[in-house]
């Protein structure tokens, strides 16, 4: 299975090191528990900000503030929908990443 995974995302032999800056980054921003949550609502999908604070309970601000630092490291984007935007996961390798993480965590 991890051979798939590996050839799926053809991981590099070598990396500089501004990508190790990049890839530190990238980590850092999953050193807090609230935004580590958040993700783990986006997994399910697409959602407002409203809603999303309703079931974290936690205040707008507080929820669109988290999602500001999610959206600079690339992790979650927004999409217009109307009066409102929709946040998801920015991508797959996201998702992958946080499920990879669960796994790993669970087989303690």
């Amino acid at each position: 299975e991890l051979e798939h995974i590996m050839e799926c995302l053809q991981v590099p032999g070598e990396i500089d090191s501004q990508e190790l800056e990049s890839l530190t980054a990238l980590f850092a921003a999953f050193s807090d528990i609230t935004r580590v949550r958040i993700m783990k609502v986006l997994m399910d999908g697409e959602i407002c900000v409203g809603d999303l604070a309703q079931s974290l309970e936690m205040t707008q601000s507080a929820v669109s503030h988290q999602l500001k630092v999610l959206k600079q490291a690339r992790l979650v984007k927004g999409r217009r929908e109307g009066k409102q935007i929709l946040y998801s996961l920015d991508d797959d390798h996201v998702f992958l990443i946080l499920a990879a993480g669960v796994q790993h965590i669970k087989e303690q």
